[in-house]
């Protein structure tokens, strides 16, 4: 497996296939890696379009079962992951990409999009990860009990004050919509995005539904999408149709 190194931070990455470069984000929240690509998602994209893209994909910095390793960005924690892709892909000499996302690829394509709007050329986001006012602190408990203890053992360096202060800033200060940006923002993008709605309490319906409501460029996959292997084979299709027709023509 290759790495991309930057001072402290060593992403593990993949990738397979030829053509546009499509960058794929994990589901799995901050336990997210490659690995979850087979079993913690509806459908692997690296299998599923890699005949139809390039597709580069990592290990989340500091997932506890992942390659990933980098210092706990406490000040800037989503603006650090967002660094670490977009160095990522730097270091594969790639400026224009696609994104697709799960779960808290959601927030991390609004974050990439704020970052450096010029290179996101459309993005879809499959069951987006959001705040839900029924379960204000779900993400900060999840992580609390299912992230920190794990990355505490596996790290030295890193303990549970350390892990709550990351968490508070992370999630808790941030106890909004989707956590990375503002309505505001999301009303003035101009990235096509593709919005495929979950409604569990991790993913909420309504928070992905007034992403695609902002949105001006936005469209939305059937609802639901994941009840049946027929559905989900649909959503794939409508993400691949969506994502070609915005990739731009090499001539």
């Amino acid at each position: 497996m290759p790495f991309y190194e930057r001072d402290s931070v060593r992403i593990a990455y993949e990738e397979v296939g030829s053509g546009f470069p499509l960058l794929i984000i994990p589901g799995g929240g901050l336990n997210s890696t490659m690995a979850a690509l087979d079993t913690a998602v509806p459908f692997n994209p690296m299998v599923t379009y890699r005949d139809d893209f390039r597709c580069i994909s990592s290990d989340l910095r500091n997932a506890p079962l992942g390659g990933s390793t980098g210092p706990l960005d406490v000040e800037h924690p989503w603006d650090g992951f967002s660094h670490d892709q977009l160095g990522l892909m730097d270091h594969l000499g790639i400026e224009k990409f696609l994104v697709l996302g799960f779960c808290i690829g959601g927030p991390m394509i609004h974050n990439l999009i704020r970052l450096a709007p010029e290179r996101v050329v459309a993005a879809a986001l499959m069951q987006p990860s959001g705040y839900s006012p029924e379960y204000p602190d779900l993400f900060y408990q999840n992580n609390i009990k299912g992230w920190g203890p794990p990355l505490c053992e596996k790290r030295s360096d890193i303990d549970m004050e350390k892990i709550h202060e990351f968490l508070t800033s992370m999630y808790t200060d941030r106890a909004d919509f989707v956590f990375t940006v503002s309505r505001d923002f999301v009303r003035s993008v101009q990235t096509p995005m593709l919005v495929a709605p979950d409604n569990v309490p991790a993913h909420p319906y309504a928070t992905a539904m007034e992403v695609a409501d902002l949105a001006p460029n936005s469209e939305l996959t059937i609802y639901p999408w994941k009840d049946s292997e027929e559905h989900v084979e649909e959503a794939v299709k409508h993400a691949r149709r969506f994502l070609k027709s915005h990739q731009p023509i090499v001539s």
